[in-house]
């Protein structure tokens, strides 16, 4: 014989009190050595609410980086970890994975960061890694990009914002920006057209990813369940220049 259940009367329905719990933001840590202006970016975009998460720590291997003035200003935790305090790349390495440790990221933003990373770190931290880099990958891996590229007589320049590999500069690209190189141009003013589209794509290469919609798959970043091309998305000058109000 099937029992009754009487249903609660609304006094006692604890359903009516029950409040959710806002869900906790995803976190953010940020690896500098020098200026920060890709740190900045980043901040900008987080006060806008842009950015998906928050940036929990700010870590730089040059105890003197104006990035830690930035970071400290916007009320972040700054850290110091001058890299000439070890032995050894992989005893540096070691101790800024404790120190990156301690804040529980869900990601790690390189910004910046004059470090060749070891093989240890980078797997530590595989597919949680993002890089900006100031070329159209694969062209001009490695330093001096914008010399190298005047040098070359291209037309085209740009940057990319790619996962980290073991491979410097070599990671899985998500997102670049491309600028045209005028007949004018030094590299001085190269790298400035440059620093305004890495400032504009690499926060929203971070939203992407805090916000679940970017992964690093087993073939290649993964966007939205699509995979991305080789070079990964493509903003062109004209659109790059549109979005940043460029005459």
């Amino acid at each position: 014989m099937s029992r009754s259940v009487d249903a609660p009367s609304p006094a006692s329905d604890t359903l009516n009190d029950f409040t959710a719990e806002a869900s906790q933001a995803r976190r953010v840590v940020v690896l500098i050595s020098g200026n920060g202006s890709n740190l900045q970016a980043l901040i900008d975009a987080q006060a806008y609410d842009e950015l998906g998460g928050e940036i929990v720590a700010v870590i730089s291997n040059q105890a003197d980086a104006y990035g830690l003035k930035r970071a400290r200003d916007a009320g972040i935790d700054a850290v110091a970890l001058p890299h000439r305090e070890y032995d050894s790349r992989e005893a540096f390495d070691g101790a800024l994975i404790k120190v990156i440790e301690r804040h529980e990221p869900d990601l790690i933003v390189l910004a910046g960061f004059m470090r060749i990373l070891t093989p240890l770190f980078v797997q530590r931290f595989y597919g949680r890694l993002l890089n900006i880099h100031p070329s159209l990958l694969p062209a001009y891996q490695g330093l001096d990009t914008h010399a190298r590229a005047l040098d070359d007589g291209v037309t085209e320049h740009g940057c990319s914002v790619h996962f980290v590999t073991e491979e410097l500069d070599g990671g899985p690209v998500v997102v670049q920006a491309a600028v045209t190189v005028d007949a004018g141009d030094d590299a001085a003013s190269l790298k400035d057209k440059v620093h305004a589209r890495e400032h504009l794509i690499y926060p929203i290469a971070v939203k992407w990813f805090l916000e679940g919609r970017l992964q690093l798959g087993q073939q290649g970043p993964i966007l939205d369940g699509m995979p991305l091309p080789p070079q990964g998305l493509r903003l062109s000058h004209a659109d790059a220049a549109e979005e940043l109000d460029e005459e």
